[in-house]
């Protein structure tokens, strides 16, 4: 069963830093990048990247954006790109002033886009309205489209996700779910790729070794948080919550963890869904995890997940007790 993550956004707090939720109707969903995450650095980054690359792109046009939401909305930036990169010959007024002007003009930028990238309208991650609204997720996924198509040699990250929530307003009100979008393309190394396909092998051909490769995982995880006076021994439940992933990746990696960063004894599933995503972030930032995975897989108790994660610091700290 899906974690509900309808309290994600309980407190008063949270909803006053998403300033469109009146804007929302009855029956309508809105995707928001969480303003926890939008000071990620990786995504700070790309936005700069993206940036630097459109400016040096329009130099000859003498035009400098500073923000891909304040600059973008209005199509005058777009217009020139496309100009510059497809040679495309738009028909549309070079500066739209008011709003339904810029709709228009919005409109034909954008459905030349969807032409050119031969992607089914179904398929868009922007809109019209995303886009006029200034809305930072839906300008990334146009840009990084575009660049994809006219600049494919542009050296965009891999692997770059947010935290967002999903809003819907039902005839009971506001309704939130949280989530992970990956904005940039997951890769993985032939080596995860091999690691991945292993673990399918494992569970589909020979399940009647799951349990030796589990106790040998089990091991590994207890002779490190086993000097904190832990023991694990529920496979099934006892990552779910995130708690001991965290005290075994300090272990491993010889550093403390801020009882202020996560939940020690998590006593909500929003508590514990950022307690995952810490350990997402922290393996990644390390460069232990390179495959994606779902943060929600470990709260779902999915033991696959789990396995991944543990082979991976199996993999490179197996050797840790020498090295102490």
């Amino acid at each position: 069963m899906e974690p509900d993550f309808l309290n994600a956004f309980a407190q008063p707090t949270a909803f006053n830093q998403l300033p469109f939720e009146n804007d929302i109707v009855q029956g309508e969903k809105k995707k928001v990048i969480k303003p926890t995450s939008r000071n990620d650095p990786k995504l700070e980054g790309l936005q700069v990247l993206l940036m630097d690359w459109i400016n040096s792109t329009l130099k000859q046009e003498h035009i400098i954006i500073k923000s891909l939401e304040e600059d973008l909305f209005d199509g005058l930036i777009l217009h020139h790109l496309l100009e510059k990169l497809g040679s495309l010959n738009l028909d549309v007024e070079k500066i739209a002033l008011t709003e339904n002007k810029q709709r228009q003009k919005l409109t034909v930028i954008l459905e030349a886009v969807t032409k050119c990238l031969q992607v089914e309208e179904s398929q868009l991650k922007w809109s019209i309205d995303s886009i006029l609204k200034k809305d930072l997720l839906s300008t990334l996924h146009l840009l990084i489209a575009i660049a994809k198509h006219f600049q494919p040699d542009l050296a965009i990250p891999p692997n770059i996700h947010v935290e967002v929530v999903i809003i819907e307003r039902t005839a009971k009100g506001l309704k939130t779910e949280n989530a992970v979008e990956y904005i940039t393309d997951c890769k993985e190394t032939l080596e995860d790729q091999s690691n991945t396909d292993a673990f399918d092998e494992l569970f589909t051909h020979a399940p009647d070794k799951l349990e030796a490769v589990k106790e040998v995982f089990l091991q590994f995880v207890n002779k490190h948080v086993g000097k904190l006076g832990l023991n694990v021994k529920d496979f099934e439940n006892q990552f779910a919550d995130g708690v001991i992933l965290l005290l075994l990746i300090g272990q491993l990696q010889g550093f403390f963890l801020n009882l202020r960063d996560f939940f020690l004894n998590p006593s909500s599933e929003t508590e514990m869904f950022h307690n995952v995503n810490l350990v997402m972030d922290l393996l990644t930032d390390e460069g232990v995890l390179n495959v994606p995975l779902n943060p929600e897989d470990i709260m779902c108790r999915d033991v696959k997940t789990i396995l991944k994660i543990l082979y991976c610091l199996y993999s490179k700290y197996k050797t840790k007790k020498r090295e102490d």
